[in-house]
């Protein structure tokens, strides 16, 4: 049995309540500039200001996109390590490579029973139907 050695703390990655904790303060952080836009348009109505449509424009496209953004921000994990990526590289090729090689086994010719194509590796030549004989060599 081999000994791995052990983790640097510089090299270990964070541990998964970390991860979430800082995903939920990003959350509530675009959330809460969500709410301060929503206040600023409500500001913007009653000051009318010059160029209110735009500003007000400008709000509502922040109310719209930044909960779609923070949903995706929220359940994004942290990015993969240079070895996650070439090992997932790996299985990939590996995959595209079985695909892509032919298959060394015949393939078995389809059975037609009563107008009803049927996989003949399902087909049990010992069991017979009410309206079949059975068919001795």
């Amino acid at each position: 049995m081999k000994k791995q050695p052990p983790v640097v703390i510089t090299s270990a990655a964070r541990s998964p309540s970390d991860q979430l904790r800082s995903r939920e303060i990003r959350y509530v952080t675009m959330m809460s500039v969500r709410a301060g836009c929503l206040i600023l348009g409500g500001v913007l109505v009653s000051v009318r200001p010059p160029l209110l449509p735009v500003w007000l424009t400008v709000c509502a496209v922040a109310m719209v996109l930044l909960p779609w953004m923070a949903v995706l921000i929220a359940n994004d994990g942290p990015p993969k390590t240079k070895a996650e990526r070439l090992a997932d590289a790996a299985a990939r090729e590996q995959r595209q490579m079985a695909l892509a090689e032919p298959s060394t086994e015949p393939t078995p010719e389809p059975v037609t029973i009563d107008s009803d194509i049927v996989d003949p590796e399902i087909v049990d030549p010992d069991v017979v139907g009410p309206d079949e004989e059975r068919r001795r060599p």
